[in-house]
C-alpha cells in the first residue's frame, strides 16, 4: 500500500502521527477489511483500538450493514448472553417479552467486541459456535438461528496468558486471532504525542472561542519523555485541561508537569514493551514491588549467610549494607564498627546460650536454630495484597471515587477494580 493511501486512510478516519508501527497497523487493517476473516486488535487502553475496527467495517463489503461495538467488561455476567444473543419471553426473571440481541440485529453487519478477555467462559462456548458455523440459540430457547455477522475482537491484555490461567478458551482464541493487528502505544509514537497535542488543543480552542496554547522546547520535551499509561485518551484530557486552566498562552515545562500526575510517571508499569503485550490483570499491578522486595529478600539471605560465615565481624558487614535497613524507623540507620542492632536484626550476642531455642541464631552448625530464610512466601504474599490495596485506594481517591477512570488510571477492568474493592473491603466514601 502506498504511503497515499494510508495518508487517505488516515485523513478519512481521523487518525494522527506518522510513527511505522501505526503506519504499518493501518496497512493490515486496510489489507484485511475486504475480506472476511476475523481480526484480534491488541493494545493498550486507550490506543486507539475502536477507530482500527471502523476501519475494517467501513472498508468491507459489509459497510452497508450495521456497525456495533459492544464493551464485553462493561455487561453484567448475568446478562451479557441475553445481549448478544437475545431471548425468548419468560427465559428469566423480567424477561417479559422476547428481545433480539446483537448478533441477530447486526446480520450482514460487523459487531466489535472490546475487552474480550472479560468475556464468560459460558459466553466463550456460544461466541465459538457463531464463529464457526454461524449459529446461536436465544436464552430459553433450542432453536437453532442463523446469522452472517463479522466479528472483530480487542483486549489490552496477553490472551495466550489468560488462556495458560484458565480465563480464556484455547480455541476461542486460535479462532479470534486469524489475523492480529498491534496498535502501537503512545509512549512509541516518537512525534506523534506533539502532533496530537496540537489537534486536541487546537479543537477544544475552536469549540470554546479561546487562543489555542503554544509549547516551548522543554515543555515539549516533558510531552515525548512521559510514558502516558492512558495513551491517546490521557493526552486529550491533558490537553484540555492545559488549555482551559492556563492564562498564559505559551506553556513551559515547570507549567505541564503540573498536570502530569507522579504517581503515573514514577509506579506504574509498563504493559507493552518492544511490541509484546502482557497480561496486565490485577496481580501484575504489583510487578514492580515485586521486582524490588525480592531484590532486597535476596540480598538480606546473602547477608545473613556472611554473618553466619564471619562471626565475629558482624558489625562491619551490617555497616556495609546499611541501605537494606533504611525506611525500617524514621531515625537514620547508623551502624558503628562494634554494633550489632538488636532492635534490627535479633542476633543473640551472649555467650550463654538462652534456656529456649534461640531461632535467631546465626550458627548453622545448629540445625535445631539456624532458620532458613527462604520460607517467606507467604509473609511477601501478604506485603504484596498490602501493597495493591494502597495502590487502589490511591488510584480512587486521585480520581474522586470514581471506579471507572481509576480503573482506567490502573489500567485494569472496571469489573476487575470492582472484585478487588469488595475483596479489601475498601470505603469509597
Amino acid at each position: 500500500m502506498s504511503p497515499q493511501e494510508i495518508q487517505s486512510i488516515k485523513s478519512r478516519f481521523g487518525i494522527i502521527g506518522n510513527s511505522s508501527a501505526l503506519n504499518y497497523a493501518i496497512q493490515i487493517a486496510a489489507q484485511v477489511a475486504p475480506t472476511d476473516l476475523t481480526v484480534l486488535i491488541t493494545g493498550e487502553s486507550g490506543s486507539g483500538k475502536e477507530s482500527f475496527s471502523k476501519i475494517i467495517h467501513q472498508l468491507s463489503t459489509r459497510k452497508h450493514g450495521q456497525f456495533i461495538a459492544i464493551n464485553c467488561g462493561a455487561i453484567p455476567e448475568g446478562t451479557i448472553d441475553s445481549e448478544l444473543f437475545g431471548h425468548e419471553k419468560g427465559a428469566f426473571t423480567g424477561a417479559v417479552d422476547a428481545r433480539k440481541g446483537y448478533f441477530e440485529v447486526t446480520d450482514g453487519g460487523t459487531i466489535f467486541l472490546d475487552e474480550i478477555a472479560e468475556m464468560p467462559l459460558g459466553t466463550q462456548a456460544r461466541l465459538l459456535r457463531v464463529l464457526e458455523n454461524k449459529e446461536f440459540i436465544r436464552v430459553g430457547s433450542s432453536k437453532i438461528m442463523k446469522t452472517d455477522v463479522r466479528v472483530v475482537a480487542a483486549t489490552n491484555v496477553n490472551l495466550m496468558q489468560a488462556v495458560e490461567k484458565g480465563r480464556f478458551r484455547e480455541d476461542l482464541y486460535y479462532r479470534l486471532n486469524t489475523v492480529p493487528i498491534f496498535v502501537p502505544p503512545l509512549r512509541d509514537r516518537g512525534d506523534d504525542v506533539l502532533m496530537l497535542f496540537r489537534k486536541f488543543t487546537a479543537d477544544f480552542s475552536e469549540r470554546q472561542r479561546i487562543r489555542p496554547v503554544q509549547l516551548t522546547e522543554d515543555a515539549r520535551e516533558v510531552l515525548l519523555s512521559y510514558r502516558f499509561p492512558g495513551n491517546i485518551r490521557q493526552l486529550k484530557n491533558l490537553a484540555e485541561q492545559v488549555s482551559i486552566l492556563e492564562e498564559e498562552r505559551t506553556i513551559n515545562g515547570r507549567s505541564l508537569l503540573k498536570y502530569i500526575p507522579d504517581a503515573q510517571r514514577s509506579s506504574l508499569p509498563d504493559v507493552f514493551r518492544d511490541g509484546q503485550s502482557q497480561d496486565f490483570n490485577e496481580r501484575e499491578l504489583l510487578y514492580k514491588v515485586l521486582f524490588d522486595l525480592k531484590r532486597d529478600v535476596t540480598e538480606l539471605k546473602k547477608l545473613f549467610v556472611e554473618m553466619a560465615q564471619n562471626g565475629a565481624g558482624d558489625g562491619e558487614i551490617l555497616r556495609q549494607h546499611a541501605n537494606l535497613f533504611q525506611g525500617v524507623t524514621d531515625e537514620p540507620v547508623n551502624f558503628s564498627e562494634n554494633h550489632t542492632p538488636t532492635r534490627y536484626l535479633p542476633v543473640s550476642t551472649t555467650a550463654t546460650p538462652p534456656a529456649t531455642p534461640n531461632v535467631f541464631s546465626l550458627d548453622p552448625s545448629n540445625d535445631s536454630s539456624f532458620v532458613d530464610v527462604t520460607d517467606e512466601s507467604e509473609d511477601e504474599s501478604l506485603s504484596l495484597e498490602k501493597k495493591e490495596k494502597e495502590m487502589i485506594i490511591k488510584a480512587l481517591r486521585k480520581n474522586g471515587n470514581k471506579r471507572k477512570n481509576a480503573a482506567q488510571a490502573l489500567g485494569i477492568s472496571e469489573r476487575t477494580l470492582y472484585r478487588k474493592i469488595k475483596q479489601y473491603e475498601i470505603d469509597e466514601e
